[in-house]
């Protein structure tokens, strides 16, 4: 059946965004992986160029995912059901935004967003670390960008992609037996949730995402140390990751705190449910974490602390 009114290229070019950059960060990973432990310096300077420019990809891959949903959402694309489902035509435009990540979909493609961005540093930054660390980070995006590609193996479905058509997720719903369903039923979506249009969730989000892309950092030179042997000497190129997570973490945590305040009308932050309330935990731990590779950096001690702690955060922020 041909369809009337369906923009179906930008959802394939969705996809193959999705699927070119979920090989890019298994590419990167098998490539860091192998410099790090590779004891020829040509051969692993071989295989950490390769890891760079397959890193480079799949950021660039991930930019382009980004842009192709908010397309999707900006030009009200009903079609798609992410659109349908989180967006509306008479939104204000900055609250599209906003439709960007209420969804799990979202949330997922903002912490790969972010992760991709850190790992770009990184590769600039972290000189004799960069291998192992990079292999960690690469890994984690190979995870994030499978819970996004929405495609089955036999009848069991590895993620939801948020490029999935109503007429796909639903095929037995009888308005797709209409050429003309576009046109006629999904002329709008369904609008966002009433709570999240306010201001606060258009910068509260990236912010809270952010600090828990940032907690991979701290836990991938912990990684590193264990996988050089060299188990003190993460410490210090970690300390100014460790304290930039538990910033802006924190940051994250007293604007989503100045939001609830401001838009729930049953207590505050605190009387909202258990995702918030979780969020402190990964904080405290980052915080504590801190705290013993400071006493680590200047006394010698703490420093089996610091492996306890980091992990243990980045961990609980995955929880």
């Amino acid at each position: 059946m041909q369809y009337e009114g369906e923009h179906l290229l930008i959802g394939q070019i969705g996809h193959f965004l999705v699927l070119l950059s979920l090989v890019s960060a298994i590419l990167a990973t098998i490539s860091f992986y192998i410099s790090s432990q590779q004891k020829d310096l040509i051969l692993s300077n071989q295989w950490l160029k390769l890891g760079r420019i397959s890193f480079w990809m799949q950021a660039l891959t991930v930019i382009g995912v980004f842009i192709t949903l908010y397309l999707v959402i900006y030009f009200h694309y009903f079609e798609y059901k992410y659109a349908h489902q989180h967006s509306k035509r008479s939104l204000d435009i900055q609250y599209l935004m906003s439709c960007f990540w209420e969804g799990q979909e979202g949330s997922f493609m903002l912490w790969t967003f972010w992760q991709g961005m850190l790992g770009l540093v990184l590769m600039k930054t972290a000189r004799q670390w960069e291998a192992p660390v990079m292999s960690v980070i690469s890994l984690a995006q190979v995870f994030l960008c499978s819970f996004l590609i929405g495609i089955y193996f036999f009848d069991v479905r590895i993620g939801t992609s948020p490029f999935v058509l109503m007429r796909n997720e639903f095929p037995d719903a009888p308005i797709f037996k209409d050429p003309s369903y576009l046109l006629k039923y999904l002329t709008d979506g369904n609008g966002l949730n009433i709570l999240l249009q306010n201001y606060w969730m258009v910068i509260h989000p990236p912010i809270l995402f952010l600090g828990f892309a940032s907690s991979i950092v701290p836990f991938a030179y912990a990684v590193a140390g264990l996988l050089k042997k060299d188990f003190g000497g993460w410490v210090k190129p970690a300390l100014p990751w460790t304290l930039f997570c538990g910033g802006v973490l924190g940051l994250g945590i007293m604007m989503g705190a100045a939001w609830a305040y401001e838009s729930l009308t049953f207590g505050g932050y605190w009387a909202w449910d258990p995702v918030e309330n979780a969020s402190m935990v990964p904080w405290l731990l980052i915080v504590a974490g801190l705290h013993t590779m400071l006493v680590y950096k200047s006394t010698g001690y703490s420093l089996k602390s610091s492996f306890f702690f980091i992990p243990l955060a980045y961990l609980l922020v995955l929880y």
